[in-house]
């Protein structure tokens, strides 16, 4: 469904030759599709922990999770940010973010993978009953940090975070932890030093204590940095100043962190063109199709980096919707008339011909009516019986020519 954006449930079902979709009609009758979904549950009430805000969601939630911190190991950069579910119904955790283009919903803190953009972790903001390891003296926001990093510290990866994160306790923190950090900072941190108030347009000041470096640089506004993994120089950033036609210059830790932070609003930017996700009012559902989306661009990350192939996330998508039908076929069922069947790859798939599973009354000697002699257009039709059956489409056929009828020919 998110590859294909219809406005209603019903219109994925709708036979109107002008909204007609039959892969969807061919899957699920839509009446049991939408009874799965208004009865979508994910916890026993009667055993749920009532004080946990997360309480629906929370056992399918850290399952995922923890699937996804063992499928792949990071690389040595890593990036913490917010991102936000849209969520405008009644909540008591719905936070509010004017920088998001949602504005309004559940927030979550993420730790991604600089390189691949892969979602390391995952920690949902529900207030004062956050699931975080509090840590004296670092406040919420290093809590976060600390709490999502605490498989990583210890193994040299470096860390890029906005001010909302940074302090020179932190990152103090962080490298007896032996991990780097680098990220925009708060001139009002504790810890932080006294730079000019007035500088003028390219100027930088960098101020150091022997661990720590924190760069105050005048672009358009001020840019405050501190970082504990970047030397006090300047670099190229590829670029000509349009005025005096020299190259311009930029602090390196300015550079590194414009290229190595926006991962987690990128894997946000990717989804949304394919998002699953519905209004619903029930939050806990819309939460469920939101980790589904992000466990399967996860995968789509995997995927890339072991097969080496560029296949954009739409095709891998579709791709993975078809294998899915293919191995977990189900059958529909009909009350009068011709019989549905599950048939969208039939006509696609790899099928070959086996024997009819053997019946205690009947013995090796089984047989089933063929589908294409019972059903056929082409020719006069005819009750007949088969020894031989599609596997993967649950039909029994003829061995010839009903097999090859009933795989090649849309109207057989």
């Amino acid at each position: 469904m998110g590859l294909v954006r219809k406005s209603t449930l019903r219109e994925y079902w709708s036979t109107d030759p002008v909204l007609l979709t039959p892969f969807f009609a061919s899957v699920f009758s839509q009446d049991r599709f939408l009874n799965l979904l208004r009865c979508l549950h994910f916890v026993n009430p009667a055993h749920a922990d009532i004080r946990d805000p997360l309480n629906k969601i929370r056992n399918v939630f850290n399952a995922l999770t923890s699937a996804f911190k063992r499928s792949f190991i990071p690389y040595k950069d890593l990036c913490v940010d917010e991102s936000l579910m849209l969520w405008k119904g009644r909540l008591g955790f719905r936070q509010y973010i004017p920088s998001k283009r949602h504005r309004f919903g559940i927030k979550f803190f993420v730790l991604c993978d600089v390189v691949t953009g892969y979602v390391q972790d995952m920690v949902i903001y529900t207030g004062a009953t956050t699931s975080i390891e509090s840590v004296e003296g670092l406040g919420v926001s290093g809590s976060v940090v600390m709490t999502l990093l605490a498989p990583h510290l210890g193994k040299g990866h470096v860390l890029y975070v906005d001010n909302w994160y940074s302090s020179p306790t932190l990152f103090q923190h962080l490298l007896h932890q032996g991990t780097g950090a680098c990220g925009t900072v708060r001139l009002n941190r504790r810890g932080m030093p006294t730079f000019p108030k007035k500088m003028k347009r390219g100027e930088v000041t960098f101020r150091e204590n022997g661990t720590q470096l924190a760069v105050k640089w005048q672009d358009k506004r001020d840019v405050n940095f501190l970082t504990t993994v970047h030397p006090s120089s300047m670099a190229q950033s590829g670029r000509l100043d349009h005025f005096t036609g020299e190259p311009k210059v930029k602090p390196a830790c300015v550079l590194d962190y414009n290229k190595k932070m926006g991962a987690v609003d990128r894997a946000d930017m990717i989804t949304s063109f394919v998002d699953c996700a519905r209004k619903s009012t029930k939050w806990y559902k819309k939460l469920f199709f939101h980790l589904l989306n992000t466990a399967v661009l996860n995968a789509y990350t995997v995927h890339r980096k072991l097969s080496e192939e560029r296949m954009p996330y739409k095709d891998f998508r579709l791709k993975l919707v078809k294998e899915l039908i293919q191995e977990h076929p189900l059958p529909r069922r009909s009350t009068g008339g011709r019989p549905c069947i599950n048939t969208p790859l039939r006509l696609t798939g790899r099928h070959f011909p086996s024997f009819v599973p053997p019946t205690e009354a009947q013995g090796q000697s089984t047989r089933r009516h063929c589908r294409v002699c019972l059903y056929t257009t082409r020719r006069k039709r005819e009750r007949k019986l088969s020894r031989y059956m599609c596997s993967s489409c649950d039909t029994a056929l003829c061995p010839a020519p009903c097999f090859e009828e009933f795989h090649t020919l849309k109207n057989y």
